[in-house]
């Protein structure tokens, strides 16, 4: 029978994030999938306290944690040897863990030092014939295949907003803090430096991705280009909803000699060669919905599109709602509702 360990991970306010509850939820799922498979949790961070409590409630037998300022930021060291811990007090066949940046930079390392295998990006699982089965997608998300492994431990990380995160239930799981021999790190974190909240731009648990494509930098009524106009709208838009950005591939490769949006980089790119963001609702400006696109939409759950052009390609069956509209106007027209709302000056 397998053994699961679900692994999680503090964000700097001492709570679990988003992708790590749906984690959780994934792993519960899987252990009733499994005939109530034998379910471990892990927690990694440096003050772990209301973290744990989130947890309150999970048919789990224990609850692990490796906690202590030396793991309070992410380093490579002291992320896989807390890993490595867990997994070795554990004795897990099974490891998940969300696929942030903290875990899947340690992931593969950790697999080595067990002999084990690990598959990452991973959707859902499966039994089929009496073996587990994992589904991931290839080839940006085009290709769907479906995989077993023989090999154990089998790490694998899971891909955000496959399922909704789990909700605390009545419930208590005291921790048992594994402690390490020694912490194999040279390096001495004096600080973090990072942007300021409204300057992130890209917002992985974000309610709505608003995506702009070029038509925000083309010549518009008046034969002009308006690029300073189309950032103060789109910011400001940003910053009133606490949407996610994204960009057309023909946005985000304009260069110099062609207006530009100042804050778009390849990082927002959505589409075949970009991202495929995963928000419950979108909203696309001044874009074609065109294939290659349209492809990084394929897991956002309402579309919506603003295009002056009504045979454009969002209005052929790929958008739910299409506003036959000047996204300039549409969008200086919601920023003032949303300020009105709020009682604030647009």
């Amino acid at each position: 029978m397998e053994t699961i360990l679900c692994l999680t991970h503090t964000e700097g306010d001492g709570k679990l994030p988003r992708s790590c509850l749906e984690a959780v939820a994934t792993a519960t799922k899987l252990q009733s999938t499994l005939g109530g498979a034998p379910l471990e949790l892990g927690i990694l961070g440096g003050d772990v306290t209301e973290a744990a409590s989130m947890l309150s409630g999970v048919p789990a037998r224990v609850l692990r944690v490796v906690s202590g300022p030396p793991f309070a930021a992410s380093r490579y060291a002291t992320d896989a040897a807390a890993v490595e811990a867990l997994l070795r007090a554990s004795g897990a066949t099974l490891v998940l863990a969300p696929h942030t940046p903290r875990f899947a930079r340690v992931i593969a390392g950790v697999a080595q030092r067990f002999q084990g295998r690990v598959d990452t990006h991973v959707m859902g699982f499966s039994v089929l014939g009496g073996s587990l089965h994992v589904d991931r997608y290839y080839y940006r998300q085009r290709i769907e295949a479906r995989l077993s492994r023989a090999q154990r431990p089998w790490l694998v990380t899971l891909e955000s907003g496959i399922t909704a995160p789990w909700t605390a239930a009545p419930g208590e799981l005291r921790p048992e803090h594994v402690e390490l021999a020694e912490i194999p790190t040279r390096t001495e974190v004096k600080g973090v430096s990072c942007p300021a909240p409204d300057a992130q731009t890209i917002r992985p648990e974000a309610h709505l991705l608003f995506v702009a494509g070029a038509g925000w930098t083309k010549p518009q009524a008046d034969k002009r280009p308006h690029a300073d106009e189309a950032e103060k709208l789109i910011l400001e838009f940003l910053r009133r909803t606490n949407a996610s950005l994204g960009g057309s591939k023909s946005l985000v490769d304009l260069t110099g000699g062609e207006a530009v949006l100042r804050f778009m980089t390849h990082m927002n790119q959505i589409g075949q060669t970009g991202s495929t963001p995963r928000h419950p609702k979108g909203l696309s400006t001044c874009c074609h919905g065109e294939e290659p696109h349209t492809v990084g939409w394929r897991f956002i759950s309402e579309r919506r599109a603003i295009n002056k052009d009504a045979g454009c390609g969002w209005a052929r069956g790929k958008a739910d709602v299409l506003y036959v509209a000047d996204a300039f106007e549409v969008i200086a027209r919601v920023n003032a509702l949303l300020a009105e709302e709020r009682q604030e000056k647009p």
